[in-house]
Parts: C-alpha cells; structure tokens; sequence
C-alpha cells in the first residue's frame, strides 16, 4: 500500500489507523503470485506477468484495485470464464477489518484464505495463535500457507468448507469472510461468543452487488446489525448461482407489454453501491442482466421473465409468466425512491436462530416488506 493510499484511508475513516503498522509490516505483493490479472472497469482480463514487466506487476500488486489470481477453480492457468479467487482491494480490506474492531486478545475465524494476505495482517495484529482461516479450495489453502509461512506466519489454515466454521478452535470473538455469502450459516453464529462480532459481504441473487453487513451475535442463537457500505465479492461456492437459461425462459409463455415513463438507467444503475442491491431485496428470487440500454429479468422458481427498453425517454417492458417481473422492480424502485433513495447503509440484516432472514431499514422494528404489484 502507498504512503498516499494509506494517508487517505486513515482520513476518510475508511482504516482505523491502529492498523496501520500490519499494512506497513504486511504488503499484498507478498502474498500475489507472478501472473496476476488487475480488475478494472475498463479491463477485468489484463494479463500481468512479473517477469515480462516487473514494474507494471509492483505498480498493479499496491494500486487500490482487486487482482484475480484463480480462474474457474483452478481449472486452467489463464483466463477463464469465471474469476473464482483474488486478493481484495487495500481499500475494502481496511475497511472490513474497521468494522470487524479485532484486537489483542481475540480469537478470529476467517472464512475464505484466499492468497493468504488478509491472515496474515490479522496474525501481525493479532498473533498467529488468535488466527484460524479456512479455504474450501486445497491447492489455493496450501498455497497461501506456504506464503504465511514464508512471511513467518503459521496460524491454523484449514481445506475445508468455511460456511460451516472451524468448530475446533470455537468460540471466536471476531467472524470475517472475504467470500460473498446469499445466507449467513448458522454455524457462524454458533461458533461467536455472545457480542462477538460477525462481518460479511452479503447480498441477493438479482445483482453481483452486495453490502458488508456487521452483525452482533445476541447468545440467543440469533444475529443482528446494519449494513456499513457496499461491496462485490466472489460468492462462496455452494451458493453461486446457476445462471437461466435464457431460450428455455423466452420460447415459451405469451408476453404482455407495459408502457412507463421511467429509463432503465435509473432503475438498475450499475455503478459500485448502486440499485442492484437494494432492489433484490424487494425483487426475490429473480435475477437481471443489464447491457446496452436493456434490461432482462428472470424468476428464480418458475419460468417467469421480462424484458425493458427505453428509447427516447419512454420504456416499453414485455413480461410474461406467473409474476409480473418488471411491475415488481417498478414498485420496488418507486418504494426506494419514496423512502428518499435510501443508502445501504440505512439498511440492516437480522439472522434468527432458524437461520431466517430479514432485512430492515434504518431499525430492526421496521422490517423491509415486499411492495408486489400486477402478480396473478
């Protein structure tokens, strides 16, 4: 991380600057491997090899960016179709481990090793002994403990399946995943210590876009707390989602179509903290897809679809099954905007000991509802 990058975390709050000598004692270019793919905006495939060009490698490994280290799996060595294991942006790291508020003394649980990086700060923190983490994939878990190893770090690493904990080492103070969850487990729960602290970047199917939520374990089995600020994650293996198939929802069903006055630019705006979030809360079990000014949806439990096109400030949505698809992200986004376009971070996450969820804006006494309209 750069003087200037770690200057303005620490000023915009984003780290807590206790902190800031595991950044310093700990950089991310020691836990990168030597071809490394910089995801950007513009370019989520450049291919960056350390021995071909060794100062754009140490320029990508301290840029405030996340770099793919793993595609499909392990699967193959180059890019692939689905980047499945990175080392997070400095800028995001720093933040979730502000809110995770870790300090001497605590025992901390990480799901999601990864290249090892976020272990190792904590074990400059923290102290090896505190630091277990655990990574579903083997080959990257043997991986990131020769790395630790190398940088003298030997905390617990385990290859196994992080949505089930480490129940081993339990109870934890401080839970983090560095995976997107679409459900907190309920062994997470179980294994904090009461006031123990649970952070995870949490979201629905209908967007990529999640939000870190900070949750307080109660002792009662349940978890609480609010959402702290947005956030994409690769999500946790077991719960990625299996994209429609789009020929076999279109080819069948009679379509109606629907005429509104809103652009498709505003209800799904694609930028990093935008709509896609917050309208899957109210959008359930259905996903979209936005490109080039149109916008496809598609139920998660029955055949249900739609499709929306603005052209010279009128949008013209076709629909057809069971749900009205594009009625309901209509109303949902006339909820939000209602509610003053509410940030995430007016919204919450409670977990009941059943492993129920609800998602609550600005207090846990004001449960977000579902404002469905044109369903038959």
């Amino acid at each position: 991380m750069t003087e200037d990058l770690e200057r303005l975390l620490v000023d915009t709050g984003t780290m807590d600057s206790a902190w800031r000598g595991a950044f310093r004692a700990v950089p991310r270019a020691d836990f990168l491997p030597d071809v490394i793919w910089p995801f950007t905006p513009e370019d989520d495939r450049r291919r960056v090899d350390r021995a071909a060009d060794p100062d754009a490698w140490s320029r990508w490994a301290e840029a405030d960016v996340p770099i793919t280290v793993q595609w499909d799996d392990g699967a193959t060595a180059e890019v692939g179709e689905l980047y499945t294991s990175s080392a997070s942006m400095p800028s995001v790291v720093a933040a979730m481990l502000r809110d995770l508020d870790a300090r001497p003394g605590m025992r901390v649980l990480e799901i999601g090793t990864g290249t090892g990086w976020n272990a190792a700060l904590l074990c400059e923190r923290l102290g090896e002994e505190a630091v277990t983490t655990v990574e579903v994939d083997a080959a990257l878990a043997e991986r990131a403990r020769a790395r630790l190893r190398a940088a003298g770090y030997r905390p617990v690493v385990v290859a196994g399946d992080g949505l089930a904990g480490f129940p081993d080492r339990a109870p934890y103070d401080r839970v983090i995943a560095t995976v997107g969850v679409r459900a907190v487990p309920v062994a997470w729960i179980e294994q904090t210590r009461p006031g123990g602290v649970i952070v995870a970047p949490w979201g629905t199917h209908f967007s990529t876009h999640d939000a870190l939520a900070r949750l307080v374990a109660a002792g009662d089995g349940s978890t609480s707390g609010r959402f702290t600020g947005p956030a994409q994650f690769m999500k946790a293996r077991s719960q990625r989602l299996a994209w429609p198939d789009h020929e076999e929802y279109v080819r069948t069903g009679h379509s109606t179509a629907v005429r509104t006055g809103l652009d498709v630019a505003d209800l799904f705006d694609p930028g990093y903290g935008g709509t896609g979030m917050l309208l899957g809360l109210l959008v359930p079990d259905a996903v979209h897809n936005a490109r080039d000014g149109t916008v496809w949806l598609y139920g998660l439990t029955d055949r249900s679809w739609a499709v929306a096109v603005t052209e010279d400030g009128t949008t013209w949505a076709h629909q057809s099954g069971p749900r009205r698809l594009w009625e309901e992200a209509e109303a949902a986004y006339r909820w939000w905007l209602a509610r003053g376009s509410p940030g995430v971070d007016r919204f919450g996450l409670t977990v009941h000991p059943d492993g129920a969820h609800e998602v609550w804006l600005d207090t846990p006494g004001h449960p977000v509802s579902r404002p469905v309209r044109g369903s038959r």
